[in-house]
């Protein structure tokens, strides 16, 4: 892959599209330290992502309404009439986690480019996840909006637990990467108190419990938007990790 990498950047470079830098490169294999000359891809040939996280047609009154109220929080207005950074901010979401990265959307079509996020990885909108998350870093608490699509179904006319279960993990997942940094789960204990309808919009209200070490335990209610029905209740353990626990395995 670095060959056709490297063929790639000449083929540009011969364009004229590529200018030249030197910096150091602390993710190949060579004496730390070394120097080497590399070619940086121009900004406009880094297209931005498509964010999941913004409103789509498929949104109902309940998903939009809640957006709404807390995409407010999210920047507030003071007394001198200039607006500042609110208690929430509203996170994109992408179908690669290579997309958060510069230059993320050219790296994943040459990194294992059929891969897809799981919760991300269907075309029609509103089928299945349809999801926003918002953190409030001061409070330690994360906030996603979900409205469970019909490939979602479980028992007839609700929400399969296991669609549940990957909500949960990758609400929590955020969270305590947020707190933590790199995390990886350890445990996942879920109760489930209430079938989710499908077609539905409910809250899931992730709060940190505590961290000792490499471990961050995280807590999680599903409810309904209104708070008036309890849905699931999980306890999570996330374990911090190193590049080299991921690339090793």
């Amino acid at each position: 892959m670095a060959r056709s990498v490297g063929r790639i950047c000449k083929g540009f470079q011969r364009l004229g599209l590529l200018s030249k830098q030197t910096q150091l490169i602390p993710f190949t294999r060579v004496p730390v330290g070394t120097v080497r000359t590399i070619v940086t891809l121009p900004s406009f040939l880094f297209p931005q992502p498509r964010d999941f996280s913004l409103p789509n047609p498929s949104w109902g009154s309940e998903m939009t309404r809640m957006y709404e109220h807390y995409e407010s929080q999210c920047e507030v207005e003071t007394e001198g009439g200039q607006k500042q950074k609110g208690p929430w901010q509203r996170l994109p979401s992408y179908n690669r986690l290579l997309k958060y990265a510069t230059g993320g959307v050219y790296l994943s079509k040459i990194i294992q480019s059929k891969a897809r996020l799981f919760t991300r990885n269907i075309r029609n909108p509103g089928a299945a996840f349809e999801y926003v998350l918002f953190v409030n870093k001061e409070e330690q608490k994360c906030v996603c909006i979900l409205q469970a699509g019909h490939l979602l179904e479980g028992p007839p006319g609700h929400v399969h637990g296991g669609a549940i279960a990957t909500m949960i993990d990758t609400v929590t997942g955020t969270h305590a990467t947020i707190l933590s940094g790199p995390v990886m789960t350890a445990n996942l204990n879920i109760n489930y108190r209430r079938p989710i309808p499908l077609g539905s919009t409910v809250l899931l209200e992730s709060s940190l419990e505590k961290k000792e070490g490499r471990k961050t335990f995280i807590t999680c209610r599903v409810t309904s938007t209104d708070g008036s029905k309890l849905h699931t209740e999980s306890s999570v353990l996330f374990l911090s990790i190193t590049a080299s626990h991921l690339l090793g395995g």
